[in-house]
């Protein structure tokens, strides 16, 4: 099936996936948050066994996209709670997903980029990349990411990455155990199809039962969490504060916070 936001090339294999908005930073769309749980279906369903994930031209996946941020001041709490759902099934695609995946991290991995890039089982990552988890310098709330991130990193960690907002790079996140190797740009896509190959290679009966192993011990777990961050989520998307953030996002100016 077509994609308005990726491409989907299958070969001796092998997926690969490409975030198709580069004249957007791929950032992400209501229209990537169906695509990316609808292409990952078709290739778990399909003769691939292994998927790559990248982007297409200088980043990997820039966060929201600007024109699905300014449809957010317009919609109505049920408009919002679904597409909390959305976004959280994006992640739980990828986080969940029953092959091996790979993100190819091409360039800069900001917000939810830095989500999607992260959830994969490897993530190989150019030396310039970019990561980030910005959204409280919005007065947005990193829910989702939270729970997949403590779990990746520690609490602590997680902590001062997610209090933060700040911007770190390819050295940091490999020390931090959220990139699996730094990979020289122009090999980056040689790297990763070897990767895939030696996955090829080995049992896919093995390999499926190891995701589904893997996936089930913090199956409950994560499954409640992810309920928790979409109700605080929602909420946090009624507050003063998450108005200020975005129009003052949107707008290229300081926001001007009132704490409520």
């Amino acid at each position: 099936m077509g994609y308005s936001t990726l491409l989907l090339a299958v070969q001796d294999q092998i997926a690969t996936i490409t975030l198709n908005r580069p004249e957007k930073r791929n950032a992400i769309s209501t229209q990537m948050f169906l695509d990316i749980p609808a292409v990952l279906a078709e290739v778990a369903a399909g003769p691939a066994r292994v998927a790559v994930i990248t982007g297409a031209g200088s980043a990997f996946c820039a966060g929201m996209d600007l024109e699905s941020l300014r449809a957010l001041a317009t919609q109505s709490p049920a408009d919002q709670y679904q597409e909390v759902r959305r976004m959280v099934g994006m992640f739980q695609s990828v986080y969940a997903f029953p092959k091996p995946l790979i993100a190819a991290v091409n360039g800069p991995a900001i917000a939810g980029g830095t989500g999607l890039a992260t959830l994969a089982d490897f993530t190989l990552a150019v030396p310039a990349a970019k990561f980030g988890y910005t959204e409280v310098k919005i007065g947005f709330l990193p829910a989702a990411v939270s729970v997949f991130l403590i779990r990746q990193v520690g609490e602590k960690r997680a902590r001062e990455l997610l209090l933060t907002g700040r911007i770190f790079g390819t050295d940091e996140a490999l020390a931090a155990g959220l990139v699996t190797r730094s990979v020289p740009a122009e090999t980056l896509m040689e790297e990763a199809r070897a990767l895939a190959e030696s996955l090829v290679a080995l049992s896919p009966t093995s390999l499926a039962a190891t995701k589904r192993i893997l996936l089930q011990w913090n199956h409950d777990d994560v499954e409640r969490d992810l309920e928790i961050a979409i109700r605080e989520s929602v909420a946090i998307r009624s507050t003063p504060d998450f108005r200020e953030g975005l129009n003052a996002f949107l707008e290229k100016r300081p926001p001007k916070w009132s704490g409520q």
